[in-house]
């Protein structure tokens, strides 16, 4: 039996093609994936994202507990709403999950993780916890949805929406957060767009849904969501990495606080060797679709596409890939497309920001 978010019948109402993800009945898309990601980059969309796992942890020793728990350090959250974005490591620095950490208090911060690796995440934590003197308690959250709304017109769209929010939303930085009654507001995103992901109770997600659409928000699936977040460069939990896989390896070097003294899981393993291996961007030169687990040639080695996808706004196939170290920006590969060898380009990634291309497709 398929979970379901407090939006699953409004989903079905507006026409939604529902698919199995992750064990959620999620919409894939409302007619056209292609549409809905152009609308996010030149407008604004929604996303019903409530299937992911907010997890809240109290107690007076929670900053010491995240920052063992955790690579990135918790102890840049010195301001109220201010959040990070983490990968939490196993002892040999393969990746359990990534996630979003919010500071809400000294005695209270919030967690919001995969769906897919939910259950896992949080028999990892309380297994953490048991070991830990004076470790918080763990409060899994069952009763908040989670909005995003994505897109250059998002923020006017959703002040337009929910009015009276303006003033206490308008200057949140990236990676911020204000705390509305009993909601949460964030400038985060997976899309590479600009725009808000909102928290509210599961009984008040309909009507905000309804109040988004109605002010120019355009209902988007799980298609366009994910040939937006590879535009992006953005990881896919389970496809770009996984527990077997150091975020060294997976583009994520700028996540992992080595400058600091303090030890945190999967440090020793960090610091032991360097990776083999290292997440580049693709452009294919010749024609097809890059897809995930195609082998690449290269002059040092064979690598391995993790995620594939025509991109819509750059009309050509983009890709991450894992790829020999020695690899560098600007060398020709060769991706193995039905049994055929198409040359490809190694590019900087994120392909796409705000709309606009980052890379030269010529």
């Amino acid at each position: 039996m398929l979970r379901e978010t407090p939006l699953h019948a409004w989903h079905v109402a507006h026409g939604a093609k529902m698919v199995d993800f992750g064990g959620w009945s999620m919409p894939l898309h409302y007619g056209s994936q292609m549409d809905e990601h152009t609308f996010v980059r030149q407008e604004a969309g929604l996303f019903d994202v409530s299937h992911m796992q907010v997890i809240d942890l109290h107690g007076e020793n929670t900053r010491a507990f995240l920052r063992y728990l955790l690579a990135n350090d918790v102890a840049k959250l010195t301001v109220p709403g201010k959040a990070l974005y983490s990968c939490m490591l196993n002892p040999q620095a393969g990746v359990i999950d990534d996630l979003i950490v919010y500071f809400i208090s000294d005695t209270h911060f919030r967690l919001v993780v995969n769906a897919g690796t939910a259950a896992k995440d949080i028999a990892w934590i309380q297994a953490q916890c048991a070991e830990f003197s004076q470790a918080p308690s763990v409060e899994v959250r069952s009763d908040v949805s989670l909005l995003a709304v994505q897109g250059p017109l998002a923020r006017e769209i959703v002040w337009k929406a929910f009015g009276g929010i303006k003033a206490e939303t308008e200057n949140l930085k990236p990676f911020s957060a204000a705390f509305l009654g009993d909601g949460m507001i964030a400038r985060t995103g997976y899309t590479g767009e600009d725009g808000f992901e909102i928290m509210l109770p599961d009984n008040k997600v309909v009507e905000a849904a309804d109040q988004l659409m109605a002010c120019g928000a355009h209902p988007c699936g799980l298609g366009s969501r994910d040939t937006l977040r590879l535009e992006a460069g953005m990881n896919l939990y389970g496809q770009d990495m996984d527990e077997t896989t150091r975020p060294d390896a997976s583009g994520l070097s700028w996540t992992l606080d080595l400058k600091s003294d303090r030890a945190f899981i999967g440090r020793e393993a960090l610091e032991a060797e360097k990776p083999e291996e290292q997440l580049v961007g693709l452009l294919l030169i010749g024609k097809g679709i890059m897809r995930a687990h195609q082998k690449v040639n290269t002059p040092y080695g064979v690598g391995e596409i993790t995620s594939g996808t025509f991109s819509p706004t750059l009309r050509r196939s983009v890709a991450l890939a894992r790829l020999p170290h020695q690899v560098k920006i600007g060398d020709s590969v060769h991706v193995l497309i039905r049994d055929a060898e198409i040359e490809a380009r190694i590019v900087k990634f994120p392909f796409v920001r705000n709309g606009k291309a980052l890379i030269d497709v010529c």
